[in-house]
């Protein structure tokens, strides 16, 4: 049986970290990208190698065209194929909107929005090709919602569903399914800002009484790639205990 093989971008922690570690333990061959975390990135792809796993870990930024598509030739190369791509890459920003700059605000989107844009236009010709694909893009409750004190990232995050669901119906009698993971609050480095408290109030918040997991969110991705998700198109899956109903 042929390997399947998935790239998935800002994979070096957090979210995108697992959700490689449970890609790669489903036996796929696994692109890991990264842009500045190398010492992170290396360290799991090593840990990974150990278990037999065939990883490629690669350096990008997203939010650079050129970049992404170096990228994306070169796990082709490597791979010879492509089946998932996993635009998990992304910054957040907290603050007043009064106080945000325009070049913070640019940069944001560069990354959140442009970074999937780009990621998208660099697979498609083979997933077009091949007339098969999985593309998973990953918001946020607050792209659903908003949040205050965070309108650049709310606002990135909601055109990422935007994007989703036009793009799923357009795609969609090429056999490409794409969709959306909006995760509620999760226990990651991201939100290590956040104080105790803080963190403490959004946990009493969510219905079931927890903070979800980066395990949470990864599975939820998987399950959209894989074969049961095979009817799931321009949809939003949102791993978030009740915080958003």
């Amino acid at each position: 049986m042929r390997q399947k093989s998935v790239l998935i971008t800002g994979a070096s922690r957090g979210i995108g970290a697992e959700t490689a570690r449970r890609f790669a333990r489903e036996g796929y061959a696994v692109a890991l990208n990264y842009h500045r975390s190398e010492e992170q990135a290396m360290a799991l792809a090593r840990a990974l190698r150990e278990e037999g796993c065939r990883i490629l870990p690669i350096r990008a930024d997203v939010s650079d065209p050129e970049q992404v598509g170096k990228m994306v030739d070169s796990v082709l190369e490597e791979f010879c194929q492509l089946d998932t791509l996993v635009c998990n890459a992304g910054i957040g920003s907290t603050g007043l909107f009064t106080d945000l700059d325009y070049t913070s605000w640019q940069r944001i989107f560069a990354v959140n929005l442009d970074g999937i844009y780009h990621c998208c236009q660099a697979v498609l010709p083979h997933f077009l090709h091949q007339k098969d694909g999985r593309i998973i893009t990953l918001s946020s409750v607050w792209g659903m919602v908003g949040g205050s004190c965070e309108v650049a990232y709310s606002a990135s995050k909601a055109a990422v569903i935007g994007l989703t669901k036009a793009l799923a119906k357009e795609l969609g009698p090429s056999h490409i399914t794409v969709n959306c993971v909006a995760p509620g609050v999760i226990e990651t480095e991201m939100n290590g800002n956040l104080s105790h408290e803080e963190l403490e109030a959004l946990r009493e918040e969510c219905p079931l009484g927890t903070l979800g997991t980066t395990a949470d969110v990864a599975e939820t991705i998987l399950f959209l790639a894989s074969e049961k998700g095979r009817f799931f198109t321009g949809q939003v899956l949102s791993p978030n205990g009740g915080f958003v109903i």
